[in-house]
């Protein structure tokens, strides 16, 4: 039997029931690694979905809301083969590739451009219709938040 890391968010989203994301250590050990702390701290709870394209992606993880706030601590990029498909989490950052920190997204579609310049960190294992569900927009105009994140 192998340990499985899941995170599992409540999202409020209108609908009910939790995001289930399977962390990958084995492709990004230092992104899990900083978003099991975040996690932990409480971080995420209470953040909102600030950008979610139609077809493309549901954005989080920004502490402001805005898209330009972050963890104090930035992670070094852990690209790899993996293809940015439907359900596939990965960080954000900024132009320098080494500036991820704690704003990530979920491919509502296959994003394949996206591959090894993002750095891959789960898959939905759960939950892709409350993803789906999420209020559209940059920002939406009432964003989807996420009530609790976990561990497990």
């Amino acid at each position: 039997m192998t340990d499985t890391l899941t995170l599992t968010l409540d999202s409020q989203t209108g609908t009910t029931g939790d995001v289930v994301i399977k962390l990958r250590p084995d492709l990004a050990p230092l992104h899990v690694a900083q978003i099991s702390k975040l996690v932990n701290d409480g971080f995420y709870d209470g953040l909102t979905f600030h950008r979610v394209i139609d077809g493309f992606m549901a954005q989080g993880g920004c502490p402001n809301g805005t898209g330009m706030g972050g963890a104090k601590k930035q992670i070094q990029a852990e690209f790899s083969s993996e293809p940015h498909v439907r359900g596939v989490c990965s960080m954000a950052r900024s132009q320098n590739p080494n500036s991820a920190s704690s704003q990530f997204f979920i491919c509502l579609d296959d994003a394949t451009f996206l591959d090894r310049q993002y750095t891959v960190w789960g898959v939905v294992e759960s939950g892709m219709d409350i993803v789906d569900a999420l209020p559209k927009g940059e920002p939406p105009q009432y964003p989807g938040k996420i009530v609790k994140a976990v561990i497990s």
